[in-house]
């Protein structure tokens, strides 16, 4: 009997060991330990925090990892996982099976030195108007940037060696935490000024503030019985002044600069735009930012949303009105115009299209998509998936998101979608499909924006792109349902530019919104489409800025009785 064990003790050590040199063979070995342990101790916060902990690899230091992660295409490699009311002293972890951005996981990094940082971006939690309760980065009026916001908690850079073959435990302490933003100082031409709003407030169940950023025509001070048209700009959060206006000197533009500019857009530098808008034949207007931040984003998409609350409102009932009467704006729709570039374009034709008797013309640059079915590069009404585009029985192309002005594609979709994946869980990424999410969307059982695609597979939520459409964020389908309502309140009011190779695809949406337009009739829509040809990239325009804002003053001019733009 025991000849009989040790018999089956060896044919039993005989199969582990072949089986051991199955695996080696096969490159089926077991992973070594590879993580990172992060904490914060109590003399820098003293209460659980809950929120999301990343950390970021880089191979140089010239500035801390933390500032060289989260964009689409120069990004270090970081990895992020939520971590819920950590407590001081409490260690999150971070290893091989947290999703990662650049390099999707721990194990799969070169060996190498690097430099590592953690950061916890900090949440905050929230009891919604509508019930739900919700934890989310509350902006510290720093525009939704989770590497930069105040009172998000970081360690001090550590070099260190990282070989994954090898296993690895790095621990990394949160000693500090991001200090306060300072806005600019106001000057005789630039004023800032922010406000709470009663109806976003209410909808949040806390504190939640407006802003906005004037810059004043010469003369304001010295005329105090004056008022003057808006223009309002609209734009992602910023606290400089409108225009890039500036009183700084700086050195002029060499031919080669200006070449270079021109060969992109006709928009001036801001000290050239300056020198106009100080002139004495400049039209006498003010040109206004507003700073509206969201939980989701550094800016609402200045429409009312079931994720966001009432930021249509707010703006129009709200600040607007607060304006007017502050800095002596005439407060009529005739002296109000707007414009706006990306995702400012679309806010702007949009506000015009939502609101269409409260302003007096939009000249919307390069938009945002203004019709669904071309999201980008999908139609979410008849894709199934944002990442892959079928081609035929067998195979399936990479969907693109951006290209340069050659057409050579610079990102797709995929790996747009897996970075906010990894900024974030439950549309909290503060990135741009969150955004539109969050504005245009539904919201989800759990209180969060109902994504509109899945961040990892790509499987398209049409339900969602239905609600989309049918709540009146598709502006070209809105504005062809109703037309016969709207239309008298929009004649000759849009005005839309967009150069033909716009790196994001945006020119697609834009030529579906003009075939509309052109044929629109009872009324006639007047509206004006230009294109930048040939190969103009985004953020072309085909006048400076300073003749943007003498063409806006004519429409006031032209169409507003007994109102003129003084000069």
């Amino acid at each position: 009997m025991k000849i009989q064990m040790k018999r089956s003790l060896l044919i039993v050590a005989g199969v582990a060991i072949g089986l051991s040199l199955l695996l080696v063979r096969s490159g089926h070995t077991a992973a070594a330990e590879t993580k990172f342990e992060i904490s914060f101790p109590a003399s820098l916060n003293g209460e659980p925090i809950t929120g999301r902990m990343f950390v970021m690899i880089s191979k140089n230091n010239r500035v801390e990892p933390r500032l060289q992660a989260g964009s689409y295409q120069a990004s270090v490699p970081f990895y992020g996982v939520d971590v819920n009311a950590l407590k001081p002293g409490e260690n999150a972890v971070i290893d091989s099976s947290t999703l990662g951005y650049q390099v999707d996981s721990l194990s799969q990094l070169p060996a190498g030195e690097y430099y590592v940082q953690a950061l916890l971006n900090v949440y905050t939690q929230v009891h919604r108007k509508d019930g739900h309760k919700i934890w989310v980065h509350w902006d510290q009026w720093e525009g939704q940037q989770w590497n930069r916001s105040p009172g998000n908690l970081v360690s001090e850079v550590q070099r260190v060696r990282l070989d994954p073959s090898a296993g690895f435990n790095i621990k990394l302490s949160l000693m500090k935490k991001l200090p306060p933003i300072e806005a600019p100082p106001d000057t005789e031409w630039v004023k800032r000024v922010k406000i709470q709003s009663k109806m976003l407030s209410e909808f949040w169940g806390r504190p939640v503030y407006l802003g906005a950023t004037l810059l004043l025509p010469k003369g304001f001070d010295q005329n105090p019985n004056q008022k003057y048209p808006a223009i309002y700009i609209q734009g992602h959060f910023g606290l400089n002044a409108p225009f890039g206006f500036t009183t700084q000197q700086a050195p002029p533009e060499t031919d080669a600069q200006r070449k270079t500019r021109l060969a992109r857009s006709a928009r001036e530098p801001g000290p050239e735009f300056s020198k106009a808008w100080m002139s004495d034949d400049f039209p006498r207007m003010v040109a206004v930012t507003f700073q509206h931040p969201t939980p989701y984003y550094d800016d609402s998409y200045a429409v009312n949303s079931a994720n966001n609350g009432p930021y249509g409102d707010a703006l129009t009932q709200e600040l607007i009105p607060y304006l007017e009467e502050k800095f002596r704006l005439v407060a009529k729709p005739e002296a109000r115009v707007l414009t706006g570039g990306s995702t400012g374009g679309w806010e702007s034709l949009a506000l015009q299209v939502l609101h269409p008797k409260f302003f007096n013309g939009v000249w919307s640059l390069y938009p945002d998509p203004v019709d669904f079915r071309s999201y980008q590069m999908s139609n979410v009404y008849e894709d199934d998936n944002a990442f892959e585009v079928p081609n035929g029985d067998w195979s399936k192309m990479v969907r693109p998101l951006s290209r340069n002005a050659d057409g050579q594609v610079t990102l797709t979709m995929r790996e747009m979608s897996r970075l906010e994946a990894v900024l974030g869980s439950n549309n909290r990424s503060g990135q741009q499909i969150a955004a539109w999410d969050a504005a245009y969307g539904p919201v989800g059982k759990d209180g969060y924006p109902r994504p509109i695609w899945d961040r990892l597979t790509g499987k398209i939520d049409k339900e969602v792109a239905l609600y989309m459409r049918d709540n009146g964020y598709d502006l070209r389908y809105n504005l062809e349902k109703n037309w016969a309502k709207i239309g008298n309140d929009l004649v000759g009011k849009i005005h839309v530019y967009c150069g033909d190779m716009d790196n994001y695809y945006l020119n697609l949406a834009v030529y579906q919104l003009e075939d509309f337009l052109k044929v629109a009739d009872n009324p006639k829509a007047e509206a004006v489409f230009e294109y930048g040809r040939p190969m103009k990239p985004h953020g072309w325009q085909p006048f400076t800025n300073a003749e943007l804002v003498r063409m806006m003053a004519a429409r006031i001019n032209k169409t507003a009785s007994g109102l003129v733009v003084m000069k």
